[in-house]
């Protein structure tokens, strides 16, 4: 099964008045949302699908028999008469079954908060990171990424990007090592080489994104 990114561009797409017909064959569907992506006070839907390939199962030695198959989204507006599909990507997030190394696999959420969505990684006492999309240019491009870096629950550091602002704050803890403190941070300042905003659409994998630093790429 290859990796599927779809645009609805003119002509307009069929409109469809339920969801879940807009889920491709050989994809079922994993979680659903509901909020505002485009400005116009109508419920649009997110769409997170997972792929039913058999050859993705796995059997694992601690851990069973286990579903690999990646996941992917689809983003539909609300139109009148129905819901129109504006993007589709079926393979850009990894299994929930995933190898984890020393710890579970960060588990996924998606949030429609302000008209943006937020694609949420939580990993336990390791932290958490977030990527905001807004819906402008005919796509959902990157403005905004945020990571809390922990180890046993203690943050090491916390970043924030606006891409938009093309800003970078780094705030790392210098009482990092003693507990009985608390914490104390220092915070940088700095601005990001990168111009061209990332699309959603052009997403093979999420998570492979933040491998360097590609706000200055």
């Amino acid at each position: 099964m290859q990796n599927s990114v779809r645009l609805a561009t003119a002509p307009k797409m069929e409109l469809k008045t339920d969801p879940k017909a807009f889920v491709p064959k050989g994809y079922s569907l994993f979680q659903q949302y509901k909020g505002d992506l485009n400005k116009d006070g109508k419920p649009d839907v997110v769409l997170m699908i997972k792929g039913t390939e058999k050859s993705k199962w796995v059997d694992d030695e601690c851990r069973g028999r286990l579903d690999r198959n990646r996941r992917g989204l689809i983003i539909l507006f609300k139109r009148k008469n129905g819901y129109e599909q504006i993007l589709r990507n079926d393979t850009c997030f990894s299994s929930e079954n995933e190898d984890g190394g020393i710890a579970d696999a960060p588990e996924l959420e998606l949030y429609i908060i302000k008209n943006t969505l937020h694609i949420y990684f939580a990993h336990g006492r390791y932290g958490c990171w977030n990527y905001i999309f807004r819906y402008q240019n005919n796509d959902f491009e990157l403005i905004g990424y945020n990571h809390n870096r922990c180890i046993r629950y203690v943050t090491y550091y916390n970043l924030d990007i606006n891409f938009s602002t093309r800003t970078r704050v780094y705030e790392e803890n210098l009482n990092v090592d003693d507990n009985e403190k608390e914490e104390h941070y220092k915070v940088t300042k700095s601005k990001i080489k990168r111009r061209k905003l990332i699309k959603l659409s052009e997403i093979a994998d999420i998570d492979k994104l933040n491998w360097g630093d590609f706000s200055n790429e």
